[in-house]
């Protein structure tokens, strides 16, 4: 799991300010105050910044950077606007602001009693991470000061021993850390860079941030997994990265082929079997709620390579379909958060692990498939493959757990991006109350998220002439029919949202707090979901 950079909290002492070295960030709010006990030239500089137009000109959340300024020893001091009633949001920008910027030493982040710290650390937390193991050399040519040697070797057998550990979220509870995080323009060495917040209170600030930590964590690793190439990422190696986690707490079962046969999950298999990669079905169990209460199922899908099968994609841009599994890796990092924060909530996720791949055993457009639920499905084409995983497993999850609800997300469509572009999952629901947890929640994590309709009028687009179903209903509404596919595999009076990520797992940009690449979408506004309405 990539290395963190740590945070620690003091209380705040400006009398050496001036003398410290590397970057210092001072988070100003809308009296424009700075703090007391700085020298007269020192202040006089900052002064000037503030009352410049640059100044003047920024939103909430944004920073001013004063290259060597006069009257300090650092090589950089970054004055960060954020009014005291600053939304969460911009808290989490002016965070990122700072982690963008981070680089090797010392940064000190100068909170005083802003009520929004806690926010702005973990901003600084998640925009800080950079997915840099198979990087041998730095962005000057020099060797990494932290090499990491044969990395597919490394990998292949699962995750290593900091990924199992849970160490930066156990860290930050010992510490009173928040999760540390490497990264930034400079690819900040761990061993080298650190970051301090000073603050009013340094003993409550780190006890805000200890969820904090285990939620940053999370993202960290939904952002590796969907950040690793398919040749270490083998279905295989996903599994181990899975069953590591019951070092810190969870339950977790891994279903192998021969007893997803007998579940008759011949959807899932039939997508897998081309493959020289078995495919898997995980399960993860976290009873922190205790009792026979009912739980919230996740389901994920876990296409870790679609070359699109016999159907396949054109050559440009199949590279990224080492993103394919991104759905599964939001419920493992999901999962991962619950542990390390010790929810009190009863939630279980299943991911299915597959990789499609086209041989002379892969399915064919025109094949039929029983999937476990026992309906027939007309393959129309195999690049359709991720509702295929997801129907058996939905249907697994439901009559093993009988969840109180369940959610599903998968990178399932373009069709999505096409409707949404990449600042919006699609969310599709037979339950309002359910879709409206999943909008709240979003919107409180600002992760954008759209309810798209559900409506029998679109079955007809997916009827089979041969079978109970067939797997597409073409280009009109994909995203629709996609989701109205995997509705035939929900219970009738089953609550259930079906979460459409494509166009938010890995956007072509960077985002607010993610650099380019992984995003990790989804973890923070299932952990709300989680929080809000399921946890006593």
């Amino acid at each position: 799991m990539t290395q963190p950079v740590e945070i620690r909290f003091t209380e705040t002492v400006t009398d050496e300010l001036t003398r410290r070295e590397g970057r210092i960030a001072l988070i100003v709010d809308d009296r424009g105050k700075l703090p007391s006990g700085l020298p007269r030239p020192a202040r006089e500089g900052l002064g000037r910044a503030l009352a410049s137009s640059d100044w003047q000109g920024l939103s909430a959340g944004k920073g001013l950077t004063l290259s060597f300024p006069g009257g300090w020893a650092a090589q950089a001091v970054t004055l960060i606007k954020l009014p005291r009633k600053a939304s969460v949001a911009e808290a989490r920008k002016a965070g990122a602001t700072i982690g963008a910027a981070l680089g090797k030493g010392e940064t000190l982040v100068l909170a005083g009693n802003h009520p929004r710290a806690a926010e702005v650390a973990l901003g600084l937390a998640l925009r800080g991470y950079d997915f840099s193991v198979y990087k041998t050399r730095d962005k000057n040519g020099d060797a990494a000061t932290q090499p990491q040697g044969d990395a597919p070797a490394q990998t292949l057998s699962g995750a290593r021993e900091d990924a199992v550990t849970g160490d930066a979220a156990a860290q930050a509870r010992r510490e009173g850390a928040d999760a540390p995080q490497d990264g930034g323009d400079e690819r900040p060495d761990p061993a080298r860079a650190s970051v301090t917040f000073m603050c009013a209170d340094p003993e409550d600030l780190a006890r805000t941030a200890s969820d904090h930590a285990a939620l940053a964590e999370g993202v960290f690793f939904t952002r590796d997994l969907v950040s690793e190439p398919a040749n270490v990422l083998t279905t295989t190696d996903f599994a181990d990265r899975l069953k590591a986690m019951e070092e810190i707490g969870l339950e977790v079962e891994v279903l192998d082929e021969d007893e997803l046969e007998k579940l008759g999950m011949r959807a899932l298999l039939a997508v897998g079997q081309g493959s020289e990669s078995p495919s898997k079905v995980v399960v993860m169990r976290w009873n922190g709620a205790g009792g026979d209460q009912a739980p919230l199922a996740l389901v994920g899908k876990g296409v870790v390579f679609d070359t699109g099968g016999i159907s396949i994609k054109p050559a440009a841009g199949m590279e990224e379909m080492t993103m394919d599994m991104g759905g599964a890796a939001v419920v493992a990092g999901v999962m991962r958060t619950l542990a390390l924060r010790r929810a009190k909530a009863n939630v279980v996720g299943l991911v299915g692990l597959v990789e499609n791949m086209p041989d002379g055993r892969a399915q064919r457009p025109g094949d039929i498939v029983r999937s476990m639920k026992g309906d027939t499905i007309e393959v129309i084409n195999t690049d359709a493959e991720g509702r295929l995983v997801l129907a058996d497993v939905l249907w697994y999850a439901q009559t093993r757990f009988k969840p109180a609800a369940v959610i599903d997300l998968a990178t399932l469509t373009g069709a999505v991006i096409i409707a949404l572009g990449h600042e919006n999952a699609g969310v599709f629901s037979n339950d309002d109350d359910l879709a409206e947890q999943v909008l709240n929640a979003a919107g409180v994590e600002g992760e954008g998220a759209w309810r798209l309709p559900l409506s029998k009028a679109y079955d007809k687009l997916i009827d089979s002439r041969l079978a109970d179903v067939k797997n597409t209903g073409g280009r009109p509404a994909g995203s629709i029919t996609a989701a109205q596919f995997l509705q035939r595999f929900i219970r009738d009076s089953q609550p259930w949202a079906h979460i459409d990520i494509a166009g938010v797992a890995l956007p072509p940009a960077e985002t607010d707090l993610a650099p380019k690449g992984a995003t990790g979408w989804g973890v923070m506004t299932l952990n709300r979901l989680i929080r809000d309405n399921y946890e006593g």
